[in-house]
């Protein structure tokens, strides 16, 4: 008697804990729903027109229209600066180049057999030279070659430094680029045009 008696209630406990645990259960499919179209929402890459956009720094916050606008022409210059760098590394890498790769070798007279297997060459150039009012005809080579660059101290720390001075601006266009903002895309892709309108002509192919 006593167990029907308790039956009913240990049934009714059960439901009670079943409807309280689905419950939870819907509680937490809610929120796990809505922290998820949270999580959607933030991830999702849209522009902004917003003038208060940090730029590297919460205190470089734009609170005016003229401050804005001199944090969009810091990016212009800053993107002309990056185009500058790249020209700068390709004239000097050539240079370098110059130094290591065009030897020339000179052939004076009295060396026939020698200057005809250099005529053959075809970076074999015959010049006059003329010296005290004597002229010499000779053959100037310059000797190309493709084997790696043996390591410098005058060249190499130098190139170091031009890269990593590139990839900091670089990093900075892109972390300009990453805060939405229109105007700071706008300008980055403005001093990109400058730049490459001013020394564009001085880049290689393969820095681009």
């Amino acid at each position: 008697m006593d167990s029907h008696l308790l039956f009913p209630r240990h049934e009714g406990h059960d439901m009670g804990t079943g409807s309280s645990a689905s419950t939870m259960d819907m509680g937490d499919g809610s929120d796990s729903s809505s922290s998820g179209g949270a999580h959607s929402s933030t991830m999702m890459a849209v522009f902004q027109t917003s003038m208060a956009t940090s730029l590297y720094s919460a205190r470089w916050t734009p609170n005016s229209t003229g401050s804005y606008a001199a944090t969009c022409i810091f990016l212009i210059v800053l993107a002309a600066v990056f185009r500058g760098l790249l020209a700068l590394k390709a004239w000097q890498e050539n240079r370098w180049l110059d130094k290591e790769l065009n030897r020339r070798y000179v052939v004076v007279n009295g060396k026939a057999p020698l200057a005809e297997n250099l005529s053959r060459d075809s970076l074999a150039k015959p010049m006059v030279l003329a010296a005290n009012g004597v002229e010499e005809n000779v053959m100037v080579v310059a000797k190309r070659t493709t084997h790696a660059r043996p390591w410098r101290l005058s060249v190499d720390p130098v190139r170091a430094v031009i890269d990593t001075v590139i990839a900091g601006v670089g990093y900075l266009l892109m972390l300009a680029v990453m805060t939405m903002n229109i105007g700071y895309f706008l300008s980055v892709l403005g001093g990109t045009f400058l730049g490459s309108l001013l020394v564009g002509r001085f880049v290689l192919a393969t820095d681009h």
